[in-house]
């Protein structure tokens, strides 16, 4: 019974929750949902190639890669939702450009505007301000749901609105929806009593070299820097393939886009079972990854030929093997990374992330320019290879858990006692502490939480 009230999200923490993943889902939202139709709309902007229609899909990973952890660390400084709503006001500002502009050049702009609102680290942080050390990773996980909710209704409603009001007004949505955010901050969210640096969601800057320097994070940097190139390099032509190869107007793409979508969750939660349950991690990622270069070089090669439900079959099989791999990945980064070094990890790989997101955008552009709308998918094939070479020396991974407890002021003697209990309670494999916190290891099917919860300051 104490273990069920100690878990049960109090009102504050189920408010912020709520207010956070909208945060999260509605910015996430404006920027995914010109995926599927930009390419189209673009070719009607002044001096456009398709070189420049990759730039303005990809621009706002750059500027997100660049700016996410300075101004993750500048919320320790001018607090969390300072940032926050500035950092909103930006992505509104670059939504208003981007609607406004005849010329690609503008777009360009407005959307590396949109990327310089970069608010994911200083929202997570708020999510570790507002929470306690033992709910925070429901918390996490219901954030990242409202994302991949984003993305989902992002494929529907982007064809569907560009029906309706046209890619300008999807940019002016776009920046409503910012301003309804802020909203959200403001009147929603609580304001945090105090903010702690949590080694769980923030970046250390003393954690850089040893993040930066470990071979298997840094496959899966790569990882992640792979995947989200393909897809969105993807993007950048295949709204051209359904409309001018198979005639389908792009008002009605998402009707391929839906059951796409919708099946290949379906498919892909099977194989997170056997990943995780069973422990089939590292087989069931690396296949996942072999499924991409197959995928990805029968796409290059049919589309001299194409048929249509043979690229619906592909797409979906892409999608499956995408989200998939993109469950797993954030999984593996929690498993493998130090175990005081969980939120520099993570910025890192989110900053991978964006990078690839730019680099998809830009390079599918400038093969599509050179080399024609198949190339594109040739180069996901030779990208996700080299994923596969790195991904097959992986080590297989440990399964354990991040868990972390407060424990209270502890002098340097007193840490390392408690160091010395905390790895003896049984299923604890690793232990530090820092501050008040103690940053766990633990193996949750045989974690003896009821000697834990003994360490904890709200049981003194």
């Amino acid at each position: 019974m104490l273990k069920a009230v100690e878990n049960r999200l109090t009102t504050q923490e189920i408010r912020s929750a709520f207010g956070l993943a909208a945060i999260y889902g509605v910015r996430m939202l404006g920027l995914f949902m010109i995926l599927p139709v930009f390419a189209l709309y673009a070719r009607d902007l002044g001096g456009v190639t398709p070189t420049l229609v990759g730039l303005a899909i990809g621009i706002y990973g750059l500027t997100q890669a660049l700016l996410q952890i300075p101004l993750g660390m500048l919320s320790d400084k001018v607090g969390r939702k300072p940032v926050i709503v500035g950092g909103l006001l930006v992505f509104a500002l670059g939504s208003v450009v981007a609607a406004m502009s005849t010329s690609i050049e503008g777009v360009i702009f407005g959307r590396a505007l949109q990327g310089s609102g970069a608010i994911a680290a200083a929202t997570l942080a708020l999510a570790a301000d507002l929470t306690r050390e033992n709910i925070r990773t429901r918390i996490m996980a219901f954030i990242g749901l409202s994302i991949g909710l984003a993305f989902l209704l992002a494929m529907v409603l982007g064809p569907i609105l560009n029906e309706w009001i046209g890619v300008p007004g999807i940019f002016w949505l776009t920046a409503l929806l910012a301003l309804l955010a802020i909203v959200i901050v403001i009147v929603l969210i609580p304001t945090p009593v105090q903010m702690k640096h949590q080694r769980d969601t923030e970046v250390e800057r003393s954690n850089f070299v040893r993040v930066l320097t470990d071979g298997q994070l840094l496959r899966l940097d790569f990882g992640i820097f792979a995947l989200h190139l393909m897809l969105t390099a993807n993007f950048v032509v295949f709204p051209l393939i359904l409309e001018d190869q198979f005639n389908l107007a792009s008002a009605v793409h998402w009707k391929v886009y839906l059951p796409v979508m919708l099946v290949s969750f379906v498919l892909m939660l099977p194989f997170i079972i056997i990943a995780e349950k069973h422990r089939r991690m590292k087989t069931v990622f690396v296949s996942a990854i072999g499924l991409l270069v197959i995928v990805e070089g029968l796409l290059f090669m049919s589309l001299s030929q194409p048929g249509f439900w043979l690229i619906v079959l592909l797409v979906l099989l892409f999608f499956a093997a995408f989200n998939l791999l993109e469950a797993s990945l954030p999984s593996l980064v929690t498993k493998l990374s130090p175990v005081d070094a969980k939120g520099t990890a993570m910025g890192i790989y989110s900053t991978s992330q964006f990078l690839g997101i730019f680099a998809g955008g830009i390079f599918g552009g400038w093969m599509h320019t050179h080399y024609g709308l198949a190339s594109v998918y040739l180069l996901g094939a030779l990208v996700a290879a080299a994923w596969l070479l790195m991904a097959l020396s992986m080590k297989s991974p440990r399964y354990l858990s991040n868990y972390l407890i407060n424990i209270g002021k502890q002098s340097g003697q007193q840490a390392q006692a408690l160091v010395a209990r905390l790895t003896a309670v049984q299923g604890v494999a690793e232990a530090v502490i820092v501050d008040d916190v103690a940053y766990l290891k633990v193996e949750k099917h045989a974690l003896d939480e009821e000697a834990l919860r003994a360490f904890s300051k709200s049981s003194d």
